[in-house]
C-alpha cells in the first residue's frame, strides 16, 4: 500500500470513525469481562462544542479506549440535558420572533413547539463530539426528557415525599426575573458592582423631626412596612414607640427595634421591606409586620408602586431618586461597591421574592455523602485539594428548592383537589392521585362523594433540571425505575467521572447525595477535576469576550488528534488550562513526526543479513526505555495525571524513538535493513501505537492498518494495552552515558564547524575503567572511525568530560589552532575574573551570616562551576600549545 507523503486527518478521520461504527466497537452489553464505566455529563441540548467540552471529553474518551484495551467491558454512556431554563428562553425567543407569546399558548401548545425545537436543534454538539473520536456507546445515548427519565424522576420525587423528605413552603427564594422562575442558592453568581448608596430622610409622625435611612435600593421604598433601630443606640432612643411616614406614597409605618441593626452602616436606621430581603423577612415574622410585594414576576412595579406602575425596576430606581431629590427627601448618595447575585444562566440581576416553593430536605442526606468521601475515601477526588470545598458546602448545606416556575421539564407530581393549603396529594399518575385524594379527604374531612379526573388539578412547576441529573448515573441503566435489572447491577457503580470544578455543588455532590440515598451505594469510584480552559490572558473563555476559537475550526486546521494533544499536554487536574492555539500546532507537529517516522521506516529494504551490533544493542536499550515508560506511565494514570502520562509517551517517541532508536538502527544511504533489526522495530512501533491509541486514536489506527492488512477483530481500537516487563537498568543508564558522549562530540563537531562527513578518532583517559559496550553506537552516530583507551592526556586533542572519563578529539588541522587558543584564553580569563566576585561575596562574613542558606548554597554552587570550568579551559589550553 502506497503511503502518501503527507498525512491527511480531514480523510483519514471520517473512515476510521465510519470503520469503528460499522464494527460496533463502540458498544456494551454485560458479559463475564470486569466492567469499565463512564458517564458523559450531559452537555445541555442547547449546547455547540466549545473548548471545555473538548477538553472534558478528550479525557473521557482516552480512558474509556484505554481501558477497553485493558480487556475490560468499556461502557461510555452519552446523553444531554433538556436545560428547562436555557432550552425554554430558547423557545420563547423563537415563538416571539414569529409572533406568537408563551402566554398565547396552552402548556401541551408550547410543549410540542418545545419538543420540535428539540429534535430539530438538539443534540448538536453530540454529533460534533463524534468529529473529536469520541468512543461513547451511542446506542445507549439518553435524555433526561426521554420517557425512561421522566419516570424515573417522578418516581424519586413521589419517594422522597413519602419519605418526608420533599415538603412545600412559602419562603423567600432566589427570582430570575428574566426567566420568570426561582433558582436554587447555586444558580446566583455573585458579582461586584458599582452603585450607589442612597440617604433617604423620613418624616416622623406628628413632628417636624426626619430620620434618615442609608439603602441601595430606593425602588423598594414604596413595599417598606417598618424602620428598624438598634435598642443600644442612644440617638435614636427618642423614636422608640413612635411612626414614620414613607416618602411619596405617604404610608405610615412603625419605628420597631432590634439588635438586628448595625449600629455603624450608614445611618443606623434600617428601612424594612419584608418581600423583597431576606433578612428584612426575618425581621418582620419576627415584630408581626404588613408585607407588601411590590414586583411583578418580570421584575416592573406592580399596582403598589403608584405612578411607577409596569415600569422596570431599574428605570424606577433612576426616576424615583430623581423624584426624592425634587421633594427633598434625598439627602445625598454616595459611590458604594454592593454584592450583586445574578442568574447563572439568564445573567439578570436576582430579586428576592416570597413565593409557594417546593423544597427537599438536605440536613440528613448528606451525611453518607459526606462519610463517603471524606472519611472512607469511598469515593476519592482528583486533585484532592476539592474535598475541602465539598467539606464546606456539604456541612454548611441548605434545603434545596427543586421547583421551577416553567413548562419544559418534568411536571411535578402535585395534585391539588380543594382549597385548602393541605388538599393535594402527590402520586407518580392522574390515577393514583385520585384514589388518594378521595382516601385523603374522607380522612380529613369525612367527605366520602368521589372526585374525578376532572377535579384535580396538577402544580404547574417542573423540577429543577439538576434534579433529573443527579439520578444520571442511576437512570441512564434504567436504575431508578427498575432497581434490580441486570445492567445497573453490572455497570453500577460507575468508575469514573471526568467534569469540572464549577459544577462540584450543582451536580457532582447532589449524585453521590442521591448514589447513597436511593441505592446506599456510592454512584462512582474517581471524580477528576479537570480545569477551566482560559486565554493567554488569563481569562475565561466565553462567547461574550469573543476569545473561544471555534472548535471545529480547531479541527480542521490541526486533526482531532493534533487538538488532543495540543489540550491534554497542558491540563494537569484541577488546574485552569491557557490556551493557545500553538499547543494544537506542536500535537500537529506531534502527528507529522510519527508519519514520517512511519514513512522512513516502510521505505527500507529489508534483506537476510547479520544484524549489526549497534542495532542489536539499540532495540534492547529501547525495550527497556520503553518499560521503564509504561511504569511510569501506569503511575502517573493511577494517580490521575494525565497531562504527565501523555508528556511521557511523547518524550519517549519523540526523543527515545525518533531521535536516537530510528538513527542508530538506521541503514547507510541507499543499504538495506537486517530483517531481524527491521521486525524488531516494528514490533515497538506496533507498542508505541498502543500506548498513543487512546490520545490521537485516528493516527495510530490508520498506522495501524498500513503496517499489515489487519481484520476488524485486530484492529487497534481492541488490541491489547502494553505488559508491564522489569526494565534493565544497567542498559539505559548505558546508554545515558554513551547519550552523553555523543552530545559531546556533535558539541565540538558544531562549535568547531567540522562537517559530520569528516570522520574523527576519539581517544578516552579512561579513570573508572568503564566498559566500551557503547562504543558501536557512539561511532554510528557520530562518524568516529575509532575509539582508544589511553592512560594519559592526548596533546594536541579537545577534550570535555562525561562523569570520570575525558574524552580527546585531536584536531589535526581541522581548526585554527592560533585562534581557538586565544578564544581560550578569553573565556579562561573571564571564568577567572567571575570566580574572583564569587569568592569575594564568599569571603565577607556579614553575607554569609545574614544570607538565606538557599542563597549562600547557589553562591557556593557558582564557585564550584568555576573552578571545573577553569580546570577544563587550562587543560584544553594545555592540549593546544
Amino acid at each position: 500500500m502506497e503511503i502518501p507523503s503527507k498525512y491527511n486527518p480531514e480523510i483519514t478521520e471520517n473512515r476510521w470513525y465510519d470503520y469503528w461504527m460499522e464494527h460496533n466497537y463502540f458498544h456494551s452489553e454485560p458479559d463475564d469481562r470486569e466492567p469499565y464505566t463512564i458517564i458523559i455529563p450531559p452537555p445541555n441540548v442547547t449546547g455547540v462544542l466549545h473548548m471545555g467540552h473538548m477538553l472534558n471529553n478528550t479525557i473521557q474518551d482516552l480512558l474509556t479506549r484505554r481501558a477497553r484495551m485493558m480487556g475490560k467491558n468499556a461502557c461510555w454512556v452519552p446523553g444531554m440535558d433538556h436545560a428547562s431554563i436555557a432550552t425554554e428562553a430558547k423557545v420563547v425567543a423563537k415563538l416571539k420572533e414569529e409572533g406568537v407569546n408563551k402566554s398565547d399558548l396552552t402548556r401541551d401548545e408550547f410543549l410540542k413547539h418545545a419538543w420540535a425545537w428539540t429534535d430539530k436543534y438538539g443534540g448538536v454538539i453530540l454529533e460534533q463530539l463524534k468529529k473529536l473520536g469520541c468512543s461513547c456507546d451511542w446506542e445507549r445515548t439518553a435524555f433526561t426528557m426521554d420517557e425512561e427519565r421522566y419516570a424515573g424522576v417522578i418516581k424519586v420525587f413521589v419517594d422522597l415525599f413519602n419519605k418526608g423528605l420533599i415538603y412545600r413552603g412559602h419562603r423567600m427564594v432566589n427570582w430570575d426575573p428574566e426567566a420568570q422562575t426561582t433558582l436554587s442558592d447555586e444558580e446566583v453568581i455573585y458579582e461586584e458592582r458599582q452603585g450607589l448608596l442612597y440617604y433617604v430622610s423620613y418624616q416622623i409622625e406628628g413632628s417636624d423631626e426626619k430620620v434618615t435611612i442609608a439603602t441601595t435600593r430606593p425602588e423598594t421604598i414604596l413595599g417598606d412596612t417598618a424602620i428598624c433601630i438598634n435598642p443600644d443606640d442612644e440617638r435614636f432612643r427618642h423614636l422608640q414607640g413612635k411612626n414614620a411616614i414613607v416618602p411619596i406614597c405617604d404610608r405610615v409605618i412603625p419605628i420597631i427595634e432590634d439588635t438586628y441593626v448595625d449600629i455603624e452602616f450608614g445611618t443606623g436606621c434600617l428601612k424594612v421591606t419584608p418581600a423583597h430581603d431576606i433578612n428584612d423577612k426575618t425581621l418582620g415574622e419576627k415584630h408581626n409586620l404588613q408585607t407588601i410585594d411590590i414586583f411583578n414576576a418580570d421584575a416592573t412595579l406592580n399596582s403598589f408602586g403608584l405612578h411607577y406602575e409596569g415600569k422596570d425596576r431599574f428605570v424606577v430606581r433612576k426616576e424615583i431618586a430623581k423624584e426624592l431629590e425634587e421633594k427633598s427627601f434625598l439627602i445625598k448618595t454616595e459611590q458604594y461597591m454592593n454584592n450583586v447575585g445574578t442568574s447563572e444562566r439568564t445573567k439578570a440581576v436576582i430579586e428576592p421574592r416570597l413565593s409557594d416553593q417546593w423544597f427537599l430536605k438536605m440536613e440528613d442526606l448528606v451525611k453518607p455523602a459526606i462519610k463517603g468521601v471524606l472519611e472512607t475515601d469511598d469515593i476519592q477526588f482528583f486533585p484532592k485539594k476539592f474535598d475541602n470545598t465539598y467539606r464546606h458546602w456539604m456541612e454548611n448545606i441548605r434545603d434545596w428548592n427543586i421547583s421551577r416556575q416553567l413548562w419544559w421539564g418534568q411536571q411535578i407530581p402535585a395534585y391539588y383537589y380543594g382549597d385548602g393549603q393541605d388538599d393535594f396529594v402527590v402520586a407518580e399518575t392522574a390515577e393514583k392521585a385520585l384514589q388518594l385524594a378521595n382516601e385523603k379527604r374522607a380522612a380529613t374531612t369525612g367527605n366520602t362523594e368521589s372526585l374525578e379526573i376532572k377535579d384535580l388539578r396538577q402544580d404547574e412547576d417542573v423540577l429543577d433540571t439538576w434534579f433529573s441529573s443527579w439520578l444520571w448515573p442511576m437512570s441512564v441503566f434504567n436504575g431508578v425505575t427498575n432497581p434490580d435489572n441486570d445492567e445497573v447491577k453490572y455497570y453500577y457503580p460507575t468508575n469514573d467521572l471526568v467534569t469540572g470544578p464549577d459544577i462540584i455543588f450543582f451536580w457532582v455532590a447532589r449524585m453521590i447525595i442521591a448514589g447513597y440515598e436511593l441505592r446506599d451505594e456510592r454512584p462512582f469510584e474517581n471524580v477528576y477535576f479537570t480545569g477551566l480552559v482560559r486565554d493567554k490572558q488569563r481569562r475565561k473563555m466565553s462567547k461574550s469576550l469573543g476569545n473561544s476559537p471555534d472548535a471545529l475550526e480547531l479541527i480542521k486546521q490541526y486533526g482531532a488528534d493534533g487538538v488532543r494533544v495540543g489540550l491534554l499536554l497542558s491540563s494537569a487536574a484541577g488546574n485552569d488550562l491557557m490556551f493557545d492555539e500553538e499547543l494544537c500546532q506542536q500535537g500537529k507537529n506531534f502527528a507529522n513526526k510519527i508519519w514520517n517516522g512511519f514513512r522512513l521506516i516502510k521505505g527500507w529494504e529489508v534483506t537476510d543479513l547479520p544484524q549489526p551490533e549497534a542495532s542489536k544493542l539499540g532495540i534492547s536499550w529501547y525495550r527497556s526505555k520503553f518499560n521503564q515508560t509504561l511504569a511510569q506511565i501506569e503511575d502517573h494514570f493511577s494517580k490521575y495525571r494525565i497531562s504527565d502520562a501523555l508528556m511521557a509517551i511523547y518524550k519517549l517517541v519523540w526523543d527515545d524513538y525518533s531521535s536516537s532508536l530510528l538513527e542508530i538502527i538506521k541503514p547507510a544511504y541507499q543499504q538495506p535493513i537486517d530483517r531481524t533489526t527491521f521486525d524488531a522495530l516494528i514490533d515497538i512501533f506496533e507498542q508505541n501505537l498502543k500506548l498513543l491509541h487512546p490520545f490521537m486514536p485516528f493516527l495510530t489506527e490508520e498506522v495501524w492498518h498500513r503496517i499489515a492488512d489487519r481484520s476488524p477483530e485486530e484492529a487497534l481500537i481492541v488490541a491489547s494495552w502494553p505488559n508491564y516487563k522489569p526494565a534493565d537498568i544497567e542498559l539505559i543508564e548505558g546508554f545515558e552515558f554513551a547519550d552523553k558522549v555523543i552530545s559531546g562530540i556533535r558539541t565540538i563537531r558544531k562549535e568547531k564547524n567540522i562537517p559530520m562527513k569528516e570522520a574523527l578518532e576519539v581517544s578516552v583517559l579512561n579513570e573508572e575503567n568503564v566498559a566500551s559496550d557503547w562504543d558501536t553506537v557512539i561511532q554510528k552516530l557520530t562518524n568516529v572511525t575509532e575509539i582508544s583507551y589511553v592512560d594519559a592526556t592526548v596533546e594536541g586533542a579537545l577534550s570535555f568530560r562525561v562523569k570520570s572519563n575525558e574524552y580527546f578529539i585531536p584536531i589535526s588541522g581541522a581548526i585554527d589552532v592560533e585562534a581557538e587558543i586565544a578564544k581560550i584564553q578569553e573565556e579562561l580569563n573571564y571564568t577567572k575574573g567571575f570566580l574572583k566576585s564569587v569568592e569575594k561575596k564568599l569571603s565577607n562574613e556579614r553575607f554569609v551570616n545574614n544570607a538565606p542558606e538557599k542563597v549562600i548554597q547557589i553562591e557556593r554552587k557558582k564557585q564550584a562551576d568555576a573552578e571545573a570550568k577553569i580546570e577544563t579551559l587550562e587543560k584544553s589550553l594545555a592540549n593546544l600549545n
